[in-house]
Formats: C-alpha cells, sequence, structure tokens
C-alpha cells in the first residue's frame, strides 16, 4: 500500500475502530493484565529499518521466553529484514500481504486469528503512528498491551486499548524506546507511564551479517555486470531516494549527480554506483547518464534485499538520505554517512563508530514527530538544502581517509 493509502484507511478506519473497541473494553472487559509473560509478539508493521533498531529488543525478548515464542507480525513486502536478522524464527513471523486495502484487511483478520490460536499473551506495539496495530493488539485476545498512549493529545489518537500505557519521549533514542517496551512488561499498570528503568544497562548491539563466500560472489559477479569487469576502488554507494512515508528526508538529485561527479574526480579508481527498490530503477538510471562517466552505474532493482546487505559487505562507503538502508548497513561494517533534516538523529541515528551524521540543525529541524503523526506544514525542506555538496564531498574525502589509516595499521 502507499504511504497516502495508509494514511487515509489509518484515518478514517482506524480512528472508529479504536473508538468501538475502547468502548466494548471499558464496559465488558474486565481481563486483569496478570499472569506470567510466556508467548510475546512484537507488531511493527512497517518502516524496515526501525526493525533492525529492534534487535535488541527482540534478542532481550527471546532470552526470557525463548525463540520458538516470540513472534513478529509485519506487513509482507517488510519482511525480508526479520529473515535476515534470523531472531525470530521463521515460521513464527506473520506476514500480513498488501496489494490494496481489501488484500491487506483480509490478511489481517487471517494473521488476528493465528495469533489467537497461538494463545500470545503479551504484545509490544512498537508503531507510533498508525492505529491499526492498537487494534491488532486489542484483537489478538493478550492481556498484555504494551504501548504508546495520546494522554494529553502527545501522538495520534488510538483509544485506550493498551494495558501498559506509555507516553513516547522524543528525547530518547528509538533503539533504547523498543528494548525499554520489553522491560514494561512487568510494569504495574497503574504506575505507567512513569519507568524506574536504567537505561544504561539494555543491549545495544546489532547482530553483524557476514555473508557466505557464495553470496559475495554472486552480488560481485551482479557489479562486474552492471559496472563493467574493473575492480576499481573505492567502491561509493550512493541511496539518493527516501521512503514516500516522509519525501521531505530526500536531498536533492542534482546534488547526488554533483557529489559523484566529484568524488570521480578526487579518486580516478574509484566506482560509484546508486541503489534502490525496483521502482527507483529508472530514475537511478537516469541519474547515471546525468552523471555521464562509466566509472558509474546502477544497481537500483538488480538485487534483492538480502544481496543488498551482502552489498554492503563489499562496498567502502554509503551516502544515503535518513531511510532504511543506512539502518540495513549497519548490520555490517560499511561506514555510512546520513542526511539528516525534518527527523532527528538523536532519534533515529545509527550508532556506532562507522555511522557519520550531517545535520544542519535548523531551528525549525527536527518537524517530524510521534506528536504531530509523522506530519509536517512544511513544503520547503530547507533543513535538507542547507546541506551543501561541499559538505557531504568533504565528509567522504575524511571518512575514506579514516578508513584508508585503519586498514594501513590492521
Amino acid at each position: 500500500m502507499k504511504a497516502d493509502s495508509i494514511r487515509v484507511a489509518d484515518r478514517w478506519l482506524g480512528i472508529p475502530a479504536c473508538a468501538l473497541l475502547t468502548l466494548w473494553r471499558r464496559l465488558f472487559d474486565r481481563r486483569p493484565a496478570t499472569g506470567q509473560v510466556e508467548r510475546i509478539l512484537f507488531l511493527k508493521l512497517v518502516e524496515q529499518g526501525a526493525t533492525v533498531l529492534a534487535y535488541p529488543a527482540l534478542r532481550a525478548a527471546v532470552e526470557r521466553v525463548g525463540a520458538e515464542n516470540v513472534f513478529f507480525m509485519v506487513l509482507a513486502e517488510n519482511r525480508p529484514i526479520l529473515d535476515l536478522l534470523n531472531i525470530v524464527p521463521p515460521e513464527n513471523i506473520i506476514a500480513v500481504p498488501t496489494g490494496g486495502l481489501v488484500t491487506t484487511l483480509r490478511g489481517m483478520l487471517k494473521a488476528i486469528a493465528r495469533v489467537r490460536r497461538e494463545k500470545i499473551d503479551s504484545v509490544l506495539d512498537y508503531e507510533l503512528f498508525a492505529r491499526s496495530s492498537a487494534v491488532l493488539a486489542y484483537l489478538s485476545g493478550a492481556r498484555r498491551r504494551v504501548g504508546f498512549h495520546s494522554f494529553h493529545g502527545d501522538g495520534p489518537w488510538r483509544g485506550d486499548l493498551m494495558t501498559h500505557r506509555l507516553g513516547c519521549n522524543p528525547h530518547l533514542h528509538m533503539q533504547t524506546v523498543m528494548s525499554v517496551m520489553v522491560e514494561a512488561l512487568d510494569s504495574d499498570p497503574q504506575t505507567l507511564p512513569a519507568l524506574d528503568i536504567d537505561t544504561q544497562r539494555l543491549g545495544t548491539d546489532l547482530m553483524r551479517f557476514e555473508p557466505p563466500a557464495a553470496e559475495r560472489d554472486e552480488v560481485a559477479r551482479i557489479i562486474g555486470a552492471e559496472g563493467g569487469a574493473a575492480a576499481g576502488r573505492p567502491l561509493i554507494l550512493l541511496n539518493a531516494n527516501a521512503s514516500d512515508l516522509l519525501p521531505l528526508r530526500k536531498w536533492n538529485s542534482d546534488r547526488y549527480v554533483d557529489l559523484a561527479r566529484r568524488l570521480l574526480q578526487q579518486f580516478p579508481a574509484a566506482r560509484i554506483a546508486f541503489t534502490g527498490a525496483p521502482s527507483e530503477a529508472s530514475a537511478a538510471g537516469e541519474l547515471v547518464r546525468q552523471v555521464g562517466s562509466s566509472r558509474c552505474f546502477s544497481l537500483a532493482g538488480r538485487t534483492t534485499m538480502r544481496q543488498l546487505i551482502v552489498l554492503y559487505t563489499l562496498a567502502d562507503l554509503l551516502v544515503t538520505n535518513d531511510s532504511g538502508p543506512a539502518h540495513f548497513a549497519a548490520l555490517t561494517g560499511i561506514d555510512v554517512i546520513t542526511l539528516f533534516g525534518p527527523e532527528t538523529p538523536a532519534v533515529f541515528g545509527v550508532k556506532g563508530p562507522r555511522s557519520h551524521i550531517i545535520h544542519a540543525g535548523l531551528p525549525c529541524s527536527p518537524c517530524v514527530n510521534a506528536a504531530n503523526n509523522r506530519m509536517s506544514a512544511c513544503t520547503n525542506n530547507l533543513c535538507m538544502q542547507a546541506i551543501t555538496v561541499g559538505q557531504v564531498f568533504d565528509r567522504v574525502c575524511q571518512v575514506l581517509a579514516l578508513a584508508s589509516q585503519r586498514v594501513r595499521q590492521a
């Protein structure tokens, strides 16, 4: 489903559904949020990048109840990253098909029927903005439901469907927020949203993806087929797209073209590849045409999700808008330069020594968050326009110099 379709459905179907279920809960549902935590369902329908951030929380849940008792519900198109994380058993991933509103709604009903058969007792609702997940959490039949609640208009109204109602702290990194929700399973609902949890002890490590040699060889063949046989280094990846959930995050495509030309001139042996989804292949091909160099080529739509992450293990650097690829790349050892604007790196930035953030820090930025349903009145992303090609070029040169130094010292 497209972002606009999701928002329309969420507004016109989600609000009435939350209202009706809230009324039902208050009148007839007297189930206490008690009992042992034995089977946990994670709800995160969209945004594969955020799923990467959930890895420490998933690991904590697995350590608590065992992998066979951890489940994850996700839209089918966003499942590949879960399969790659390899922490939730494949048979425990409940994928909701997409392809239109009717198909998705039918898929959600089937998913709920599956969840109820599994006798899930605890649900963690990771959605910040959509109401559909709150409905799914309640219909799951779980006695214990942890999720975000709009106490005083702080975030979209999602009814009163959670037993463990949390506020979304806009000053905590999302990776920490997700781990805190696992800890909140043991909290007394009457004391929430106050939480006495030492966030310093929460796990932060992501899994490290190490593909087998055969997969690396296959992706190397794809690179050779698209970019020629020459094995010039560095291999620099440019991700010039951003999810249509938030187009304001895009850095102007012309600037990516300018950046590519400068880098090819600065590094005579370098190769540059534009990446992207199959739907972005045509646009990426046009950027390659504008760069006008045999050392610049497109890999958009040429790889599967898994092959894209294998690609990160073969490349030297990724430059990307604030979007999923920045988080996918964090599972590998590649250096990543992420351009931030409408959202804040303090909450969504990739952590670690290989993560390099460029953020103009304008007074109007960040302008999207949980409190405004990730909607912005902005029609002119000055925060992204303030990031110059020169700034990004200089940072690329610095990062590559440090990488070269690491290699010499190894």
